[in-house]
């Protein structure tokens, strides 16, 4: 064992002292802050102005030119930088040929944007359609404006045809409503806004994010170490003193102790940074323990995986097509975490739970996003992850042990399970 700790620390030392290490744990939380400053400096800054949009519609309902002249004055006296020219388009031949020409100049650059409103559009179920032409990027959400526009005009002048006031429509639809938590004990509650909401949503993954940075970016560092041991022959001299398993385990040791670090000094600054913002985000301290309680053994079961990997490896280019099924294992949680987090207790989220590889990133995913996972069913993950743990462990060792000393061509698979069978 005390060999396993002065491997362990060597390995932690020697990695946290690398300037890429030091770049990389600090770049992160850099980033975060950079991200938080810079959106609201956007959020807070105005609009850049664009050239007035050229508005153009056809009213074959006869009722509607006016009315929507009105709507587009009162637009641009609050919109000074983003004005919109409303114009008329009257066409003397049948209700196709009047379209089509609106289209036509679309098609030519004299307009930016053509509605059509049909004769029985107050009266009746007619509609009204907005056409665009190859829309820039940047005037995206003009036409959704301009819709905007004509929605009021029509209901406007529907409410005019039914003799009912607008403004009183205005009060009907005017419905205030609140949606309040209640805290523990009475007196203690708070209004919930959209914010609340979407970080009710964030807080699981952003616990399962860090779990998977932890593990994925610091765990990769076994396979850089372990090639470039191997390739320099240090390894020969390392093994003179110490077992193979001892040396796998001390590097997975160490590099474990890095992880921690790293998600620690991220998860610290994350937080930081939200409650600068005035972001309140209540974290249990259960939820802390389990993190950790499900980040140590799943770091150890990657860190082993990719110790395997590395021994059979010569160079980084060869643990490319070793790595890749790894990874996208790792990533499936990623993909669905929506899905697992709307559905905590859900049938794939109770099955990817007991599927040691993706145990931890799943768990603390239900765990952050519902309080209602029992016990019995935490403590039965746990068992299956400390067994997958054990197992991936006996098997990457009985790799280690025979691939830490071979150079050339790497080899097969068969070879590699006949390794894993040896005594």
């Amino acid at each position: 064992m005390d060999k396993i700790l002065k491997i362990a620390r060597r390995e932690y030392a020697e990695t946290v002292k690398t300037k890429t290490f030091v770049l990389g744990i600090l770049m992160a939380p850099i980033i975060v802050v950079a991200i938080i400053f810079f959106t609201g400096r956007l959020s807070k800054g105005k609009r850049a102005p664009r050239p007035p949009l050229r508005l153009e519609v056809t009213d074959f309902s006869a009722t509607l030119a006016d009315e929507i002249e009105a709507e587009v004055s009162k637009h641009n006296e609050s919109h000074a930088d983003r004005q919109i020219h409303f114009s008329e388009l009257k066409v003397e031949d049948d209700t196709a040929d009047r379209e089509q020409a609106g289209k036509a100049r679309l098609r030519d650059n004299k307009s930016d944007i053509y509605a059509v409103a049909d004769p029985n559009l107050i009266s009746g179920n007619g509609e009204i359609r907005v056409y665009t032409y190859k829309p820039k990027a940047s005037d995206l959400d003009t036409p959704s404006v301009v819709r905007g526009l004509l929605w009021r005009t029509v209901v406007n002048e529907r409410c005019r045809a039914e003799q009912i006031s607008s403004d009183l429509l205005d009060r009907i639809r005017n419905v205030q409503m609140q949606t309040i938590e209640v805290g523990d004990v009475e007196g203690r509650q708070k209004v919930q806004s959209e914010s609340d909401k979407v970080l009710k949503m964030m807080v699981p993954f952003f616990f399962m994010y860090l779990m998977f940075m932890g593990m994925i970016g610091t765990g990769q560092h076994m396979v850089s170490s372990v090639i470039e041991e191997k390739g320099s022959r240090v390894i020969e001299v390392l093994l003179s003193a110490v077992s193979p398993f001892e040396l796998m385990a001390g590097k997975i040791l160490g590099l474990a102790g890095i992880g921690l670090t790293v998600v620690g000094i991220w998860g610290t600054a994350a937080y930081g940074a939200a409650q600068y913002k005035g972001l309140d985000i209540p974290i249990p301290a259960t939820t802390l323990l389990y993190f950790f309680a499900y980040f140590i053994p799943g770091f150890l079961l990657f860190t082993s995986l990719l110790a395997g990997v590395g021994s059979v490896c010569n160079t980084i280019k060869e643990t490319q097509g070793l790595m890749m099924p790894i990874m996208l294992v790792f990533i499936l949680p990623l993909m669905s975490w929506f899905w697992l987090a709307q559905e905590p207790d859900g049938l794939l989220a109770r099955v990817l739970s007991f599927i040691p590889p993706l145990t931890p990133l799943v768990m603390i995913l239900r765990i952050s996003a519902s309080d209602d996972i029992s016990t019995i069913e935490i403590l039965l993950s746990l068992v299956v992850l400390a067994l997958g743990l054990f197992g991936t462990m006996w098997a990457a060792s009985k790799i280690f042990r025979t691939g830490i000393l071979m150079y050339g061509k790497r080899p097969g698979v068969r070879e590699i399970l006949r390794w894993v069978h040896e005594k």
